[in-house]
């Protein structure tokens, strides 16, 4: 859902989620995304002109992966599987697929996952060898040698001598997932069609993607994506609203919001709250420059997911415009004596006007971070040292 703010835990293709307690025989569809490992170029090269003009040259392999993909379905109807491909695109180094289970499974839809692995590091050992063999061929990726032989990736074939897979070494074998609310299939088909002009975007937009540990500002520090031209930028806001708020405030705190950036003003804003993510989203939908803070926004430092992490959805489109800057605290700056002062000032005022006994509260909780995340908004747009 675009509500202004990203996702507390946002959608990472390379982050799997297992369901406790669903169903994975039953009814379902589903949004897979298969990872090589090292995230190796080994189906092909992004190619364009232009991120609307972007596309995969596949490689030999690349084609005879797709033509698995465009199998699937058929191949497992004959195990008794009743599935539907609704979506798949094979890009460099990852496969997205998105399937539908139209009747009970006789196992769970990762036996099919599992299964289509297998088969490309199958047909891997096929064109290229099985081993130290396939580590001394040399050649292009796209192939000129008989028997399909000479176009093995010499690296990756040295990888492959190692781990004896072409895939990420996972104990989850695959990352998901599951389709629950409306409109989601829709998105999903989308974000598989469009995944090359993504990526070429990326690929041309280096240092607005690159994850960025240790950033500092107004003496917190951050890890963050994004502009971090607009750290500097001389006007700025910062919008807090009430849950309370109604909506008459909600609407006359928009419009005056929207004046100033209209005068060049840069926004800053936790979104927690549904004003403040009204805001956020009609100033990210209208192109002016908008700072978020995030409670839990980022891989952690050291996963093997940071690197390719990228912000999902309509903030993704707002990052490559140079648009927006993401800021999550880090431990230390939660931390921060002024910033613990004046999340303690600003629960103990509410608690006063609600005629509650305040009792502090853990720096772990929640509720915490969340006041803390807006009292660090106001410190930026204060540019307070």
């Amino acid at each position: 859902m675009d509500n202004g703010q990203v996702k507390r835990r946002p959608v990472d293709p390379m982050r799997h989620h297992r369901e406790n307690g669903w169903d994975y025989r039953g009814r379902a569809i589903y949004h897979f995304t298969l990872p090589v490992e090292e995230r190796y170029p080994l189906f092909g090269v992004l190619e364009g002109e232009s991120a609307e003009t972007a596309f995969v040259r596949l490689n030999a392999f690349g084609r005879r992966v797709c033509q698995m993909l465009d199998g699937l379905a058929q191949f497992y109807a004959g195990k008794e599987f009743a599935l539907k491909v609704l979506a798949q695109k094979v890009m460099p180094d990852h496969v997205h697929l998105v399937i539908q289970v139209l009747e009970p499974l006789p196992q769970s839809i990762g036996a099919v996952v599992r299964g289509f692995k297998s088969g490309c590091t199958k047909v891997y050992k096929e064109m290229y060898g099985s081993g130290e063999n396939a580590a001394g061929v040399h050649g292009d990726c796209e192939g000129s040698g008989a028997g399909g032989r000479a176009d093995a990736p010499v690296h990756f074939a040295r990888i492959f001598a190692r781990r004896g897979s072409i895939w990420e070494q996972n104990p989850a074998y695959y990352h998901e997932r599951i389709l629950h609310a409306p409109g989601q299939l829709r998105r999903m088909i989308d974000y598989v069609k469009d995944n090359p002009r993504r990526l070429w975007i990326k690929s041309h937009n280096p240092e607005l993607f690159r994850l960025h540990r240790r950033t500092e500002a107004a003496g917190l520090s951050f890890t963050s994506m994004g502009n971090h031209f607009l750290l500097d930028w001389p006007d700025k806001q910062a919008v807090e609203m009430s849950r309370s708020a109604s909506n008459e405030e909600v609407q006359e705190r928009l419009q005056s919001v929207l004046a100033a950036a209209q005068n060049g003003t840069v926004t800053y804003t936790a979104a927690i709250s549904k004003g403040e993510q009204l805001i956020a989203r009609t100033l990210r939908a209208q192109g002016y420059p908008l700072v978020v803070l995030l409670n839990d926004g980022f891989p952690k430092e050291g996963s093997p997911h940071e690197r390719y992490y990228k912000p999902g959805g309509v903030y993704f489109e707002a990052c490559s415009r140079g648009q927006l800057l993401l800021l999550e605290p880090t431990e230390h700056a939660f931390l921060d004596a002024d910033i613990q002062a004046a999340v303690e000032e600003t629960l103990r005022r509410k608690a006063e006007a609600r005629h509650y006994t305040y009792t502090p509260i853990p720096v772990t909780s929640l509720r915490y971070r969340f006041v803390a995340l807006n009292e660090m908004a106001k410190r930026l747009a204060q540019n307070m040292e």
